[in-house]
Formats: structure tokens, sequence, C-alpha cells
């Protein structure tokens, strides 16, 4: 297949590339590269799946010296007319969104970027997947539309009316809009509401990065709400592996539902204790943490615990990669990278 996958300088889309590449299909990739944060590992990721210096150029399809079916394209979501020229050009089968401005804090310092985007852009990418029809749409959401929400697990039958967040709010409209798309057009749309998700080449914006980095320097690290949180920490493999299956099934127009739209969380469905994750990170490093005990954040949520039954039973989705095994793997990581991180 000729896969489109947006957002391959990230975080996941990076790991969702190279696996598709290793199975043979095509991936052509596009992202921003935008400074949310340090843009330097975002061209790492790069260089590792084969995509050289001239990536930081606008437009320019760069092809990979490590992958002959891959190439990349420095491109924004937002830029109308080039996404459209692509989508013409191109003919995917299939386009995996994973572009987006992330983030649930910074949504509460520049929310215009998150309207530009994840809601402008994501229309775009709609637009362009109805004009050029593709086989299968699917989407990046968020564990974040639960918002408030206090029953646990968060089952994609729970309300989510209650956004804490910008970034959440751009989150569930997405899935609203591709929702819309489905119905009036028929494209077989398919959301998924990612987990706290963790492993090698991860953000360093996220709590796994951060504190890894304070432990070792030395420095304390922040620990909100008095560290009474819990995440669904998800494996990087595992979280990709969900993604493949996905994409090769996409849903079907039929007389309930009549519309080929679905929204699936994607997790591992243990949460744990933020004070448990930190004495994981502990005895795989081999030291202690200081820790600077802070408020509630504006915009977070106290718990992320995912129901994952309905995945599972579609999709045959089964995490494997246990916590302990998972930081262990991303902390041999952090010794042998050579990126200032």
């Amino acid at each position: 297949m000729k896969i489109l996958v947006t957002g391959t300088a990230g975080f996941i889309g990076f790991h969702l590339a190279e696996k598709l590449l290793r199975r043979g299909d095509e991936v052509v990739g596009i992202d921003s590269i935008n400074d949310y944060y340090d843009p330097k590992l975002k061209y790492a990721r790069l260089a590792e799946s084969g995509i050289g210096a001239s990536a930081e150029a606008w437009g320019c399809e760069i092809r990979s010296t490590k992958y002959p079916k891959y190439r990349f394209i420095r491109m924004k979501l937002e830029d109308r007319e080039a996404l459209q020229k692509l989508f013409a050009r191109e003919k995917f089968d299939v386009v995996v969104n994973l572009a987006a401005q992330a983030g649930v804090r910074y949504s509460l310092e520049n929310p215009y970027a998150y309207i530009e985007s994840n809601i402008v852009g994501f229309l775009n990418l709609l637009e362009c997947a109805r004009h050029n029809p593709v086989k299968h749409f699917v989407y990046a959401s968020s564990s974040s539309v639960y918002g408030g929400n206090t029953k646990t697990p968060f089952s994609e039958e729970d309300r989510v009316d209650n956004p804490v967040s910008l970034y959440a709010a751009t989150k569930k409209s997405n899935e609203l809009m591709a929702h819309v798309y489905s119905k009036l057009y028929g494209i077989p749309t398919t959301g998924l509401r990612f987990f706290t998700v963790y492993g090698p080449w991860g953000r360093p914006d996220m709590a796994p990065m951060l504190f890894t980095k304070a432990i070792l320097a030395g420095e304390p690290i922040k620990v909100f709400n008095n560290g009474n949180l819990s995440r669904d920490f998800t494996y990087i493999d595992d979280i990709v592996g969900g993604v493949v299956r996905v994409v090769d099934k996409a849903p079907e127009t039929s007389e309930n539902p009549p519309v080929p739209a679905e929204v699936y969380n994607i997790g591992c469905g243990h949460p744990m204790q933020l004070m448990d994750f930190i004495r994981t990170l502990e005895e795989a490093l081999g030291r202690k943490a200081q820790m600077e005990m802070l408020p509630m954040q504006k915009g977070d949520v106290y718990t992320t615990y995912a129901d994952t039954s309905r995945l599972e039973q579609d999709m045959h989705y089964k995490p494997k990669v246990e916590l302990e095994e998972g930081v262990q793997r991303f902390i041999e990581w952090i010794h042998f990278s050579e990126i200032d991180l």
C-alpha cells in the first residue's frame, strides 16, 4: 500500500513509518518540524530513517537512503494548496494523521497553534481525502478527550463533553469532523485515543524523558498534585503494533452502524501511580530522584485508564511489554543514544 503518514518526525509517526516500511509498504511522510520542542530530536529521528539534513528545506521531496520506498517532504497541514497537490499526485491508499500541535499545558499559552494545526490542518486533510478517495483515514485522537471523567476505566461509550484543555477540545473536534466526513462522503475513518506513550525516541516534554534527564543530572523532578496521579503508560512498540492492525482494517458501511467511522482507545489498560513509575525509573537508573512536590496544574487530569476491550475484540490488539521491561529498554536507549537530550 501507499500510505501518507503525517508527523513522521514525531515520536509515534517515526516508529510507525519504520514499521510500515519494514513490512514493505510505500510511505510518504510529511512534518512541519516545528519548535514546540527541540527540532534536533526530530531531525535525528528522520536521520535514523535515512532522511538527511536537506529535510530542513520546505516542500522538497527527499528519498531515504535506508528505505527505498520512503520519501519525506517538510510541509504544514495548514498549507492547503501544497497538500491538495500532494494528494492529487500520489493517489494514497491510506492516510494516517499523527501530526498535531501536542501538549496539554502548552495549549494554555498558545491556543492559536492548536486551532491552526489541529482544526484547520485536519480539515484540509479531510477535504483532500474527499476529493482524492482513500481506502482508510486513520487519525490520532487522545485520552485527554475524557477530561474530568471520574468513571474508570475510560470506555469509548463514556461521555466526552467535559474537556479540561483546548488540546482536548481540538481532539474531540477531530472525532466529530471525521464522523461527518464518513457520513456525508463515505470516507472510512478510525480515530485512536492514545494514552500515555513512552519509549526510545520519546518526546522530551513528557514525564519519562523529563524525569530521566533530571535524575541523571542530579536535579529535582517536578511532581504535580504531590504525586497523586496515575497514568496508563503504554510502550511504543505496543502502540505501533496496534496502529498497524487498525490501518489494515477499515470500518465498513452496514445497516448498523450506517457510518464507516470508528473510535478506539489504544493503551495498556493497567494504570500506574506516578510515584510507582518514579520508583521504577529509580531502579532502572540506579539513582534516587529528588522531588519537588507541586499542586495540580491547570488543564491536567488525575488519571488515565484505558478500556481497550473493543480494540482487542475487533483488532486482536494485546499489549505485551510490561512497564519494567519498557522502562529498561528506554533507559538503555538513553545511555547509548548519541543525541544531546
